[in-house]
């Protein structure tokens, strides 16, 4: 079981950004001292839900400060971004890291951003498969060219791929690249990912259930794509969620009920759509008192057997796990040190 920190630079009320990315930076050379796997990095614009606004910017800073750790974004938003552009950073970071890089990406939201980026709502709704096609033969194809034509956001003669990914590490997985992960949150984007037989980063939102659901129909879309059944048994899911660590269940649960409804109202009223669509947002108690039920919050021993459990409902076995809940740098610091020291040597 491979176990990580889920860093989304999260602004807590009365708190500046460079307070939460000192938390952010900390978090993952507190996680490599504390044995875990990695780190992901979350990416938001314009709200103070999460104050990165570039993971890979982010993730570059954090495999300059840490050794063995693994750093991924969770995620790239790739209506934000040319899909190029991406494709450069991810592999000038696969290279210079000694492969620790892991880029995630996702579709974002219809939020404003797609406004100020100039992707618009075409990126969104309808260019996520062809911008991940483009990323991905970036990253195995040793020249790329896209012929312009009717709808065609990305048109440009044949071009050489420099730094080339494919030169060096691993020549036996595809193209020698960046491990590649796409955020799931539908059937539509779980049989996207399959296709492609890249692994699926499944939100915190979602319980044991719904997770194994995505697992058991992404392996039926990747085997009916005619990938080799090995292979497809073999991905390397990512399940996302909340980790808060006490000597006493309801501690670490008062410490989230305190810190995170307050965050979470002002982040989440801080998102504002691109064409004025109304989002229902959740409520904030509500949502915290459900990611305490289905997440690791509690004793090492309680955070232990679910996350065994996890495991072995959805055959899932690499986390990303949210440890800045209380809003504290010094509770963060603890919270991540306890998850490496009590948490993983009860997994085995």
């Amino acid at each position: 079981m491979r176990v990580g920190a889920f860093v989304l630079g999260a602004q807590f009320p009365g708190q500046g950004s460079g307070e939460a990315l000192h938390r952010a930076v900390r978090t993952a050379e507190v996680a490599e001292e504390a044995g875990l796997d990695s780190v992901w990095l979350a990416e938001h614009h314009f709200v103070p839900y999460g104050v990165c606004p570039s993971a890979v910017t982010l993730a570059a800073l954090l495999l300059g400060r840490t050794r063995r750790l693994r750093v991924g974004t969770a995620v790239s938003v790739l209506p934000n971004a040319h899909p190029v552009a991406l494709g450069e950073q991810a592999a000038l970071l696969h290279l210079t890291s000694g492969g620790r890089f892991t880029l995630g990406v996702g579709r974002g939201g219809p939020w404003v951003d797609l406004e100020v980026f100039g992707g618009g709502l075409e990126a969104y709704e309808h260019g996520f498969p062809a911008a991940l096609d483009l990323l991905r033969r970036w990253l195995t194809e040793p020249s790329v060219g896209v012929p312009p034509g009717p709808g065609e956001r990305y048109g440009f003669r044949e071009v050489a791929v420099v730094p080339r990914p494919s030169e060096s590490l691993d020549a036996d997985a595809d193209g020698g690249g960046p491990e590649v992960i796409v955020a799931c949150t539908s059937p539509a984007s779980v049989r996207l990912a399959a296709e492609r037989l890249l692994p699926m980063l499944l939100g915190m939102h979602s319980g044991d259930e719904d997770k194994a659901g995505m697992v058991a129909l992404w392996r039926e879309a990747a085997l009916a794509a005619g990938h080799p059944r090995e292979r497809v048994l073999a991905a390397g899911h990512v399940s996302a969620g909340v980790c808060q660590l006490a000597d006493r269940t309801a501690d670490a649960r008062e410490a989230l009920l305190k810190a995170m409804p307050g965050w979470l109202k002002q982040g989440l009223d801080a998102h504002v759509t691109v064409d004025g669509r109304v989002r229902a947002m959740r409520d904030p108690v509500a949502y915290t008192e459900l990611l305490c039920e289905l997440h690791p919050v509690g004793t090492p021993e309680l955070a232990a057997d679910r996350l065994a459990a996890t495991s072995e409902r959805t055959g899932i076995t690499r986390f990303a796990l949210m440890t800045e809940g209380c809003g504290d740098l010094a509770g963060t610091e603890e919270n991540v040190r306890r998850l490496g020291f009590e948490v993983l040597p009860l997994l085995g």
